[in-house]
């Protein structure tokens, strides 16, 4: 038998997926292909809201593993099946759970803010969950009083401490793919390129962060160069962004900024498992799938929605 192409395997999982009423979700940081044929393409937010409102019986999700358990949990009743389980996440690796309960148990008086790339274990103990594109408002909904911990990254709480004069205590986890970018890169790109802006993700480093001309979320960065004037894109993120802003704004130069001196590229290791044979190899036999406990769903389900429910009502928690 001769080995399926790209096209083929385009052919056959849009087939399955018709057969078989299923939704492909899948994040900003897949490769094109499975992009281009994704029923939705987001960041973590738009992802959750995504699976929170689906009304297929399946959902693939092309993604990493906190992604899909996120969608198991708001769907608890649907097959939710990813490519890979091997497509983890090194931010949420970072945050053991066992470690992190005897942390928390140290400020009793404090609530609890994760941010979404933690696993389902870690939700369960947390107040309220936030992803890069609502995490000041939801930092915000909190009174001022409130004493609050910030976990798993690093980088992100504090970018939210200085953009909102809070003092949270934070957890000492970051994303390598973003940790990694040094300001030694960003400033030789900024020098090359004196007409380029440079966008970066609020998980970089801090150092990172106050060379930017702008910081946001994945969609957020997207938006800003469909509207922005300039020409010229320095982009401090995971490299899978650039389909996207290429496809929207096909006028424009993006530079990625490379993770060494050995490549022109910043990969997420973890999302550039999934592939388009692994997609449909997924669908057709409905594997691998995600199971969690009754227990983690019903406990992991409380502060989602409560996120959910923020990013819709800018709602203050008392």
């Amino acid at each position: 038998m001769n080995k399926k192409t790209e096209r083929d395997f385009k052919t056959e999982i849009l087939k399955l997926k018709k057969e078989k009423n299923a939704v492909i979700l899948a994040h900003y940081y897949q490769i094109p292909e499975i992009q281009d044929i994704a029923d939705y393409i987001g960041d973590s937010l738009g992802l959750s809201q995504q699976a929170s409102e689906t009304n297929a019986a399946i959902i693939l999700f092309a993604g990493v593993h906190f992604m899909a358990e996120t969608a198991k949990i708001l769907n608890p009743s649907k097959k939710v099946i990813m490519p890979d389980l091997n497509a983890g996440c090194s931010l949420a690796d970072s945050c053991p759970a066992d470690d992190f309960k005897h942390f928390i148990e140290k400020y009793p008086d404090h609530k609890v803010i994760s941010y979404i790339n933690c696993s389902s274990a870690v939700k369960t103990m947390s107040d309220v969950i936030c992803t890069s594109g609502n995490a000041v408002q939801i930092v915000e909904s909190f009174p001022k009083e409130q004493k609050l911990i910030f976990a798993p990254d690093k980088n992100l709480g504090g970018y939210i401490n200085n953009l909102t004069g809070r003092n949270m205590v934070l957890w000492n986890g970051s994303c390598e793919v973003h940790d990694i970018l040094s300001t030694e890169k960003i400033i030789r790109l900024k020098i090359e390129n004196p007409d380029a802006k440079l966008i970066a993700h609020p998980e970089c480093k801090a150092q990172v962060l106050a060379l930017a001309d702008f910081i946001g979320s994945t969609t957020a960065m997207l938006k800003f160069t469909t509207t922005d004037n300039s020409k010229k894109y320095i982009v401090a993120t995971e490299s899978g962004i650039l389909h996207q802003m290429k496809k929207d704004s096909p006028g424009k130069e993006f530079i990625i900024v490379p993770k060494d001196e050995t490549c022109s590229c910043n990969d997420c290791p973890y999302m550039k498992l999934n592939t388009m044979e692994k997609l449909y190899y997924c669908l057709l036999n409905e594997q691998p799938e995600i199971n969690l406990t009754e227990d983690i769903i019903t406990k992991a389900k409380v502060p989602i929605l409560r996120m959910l429910e923020i990013s819709k009502n800018n709602k203050l928690i008392k």
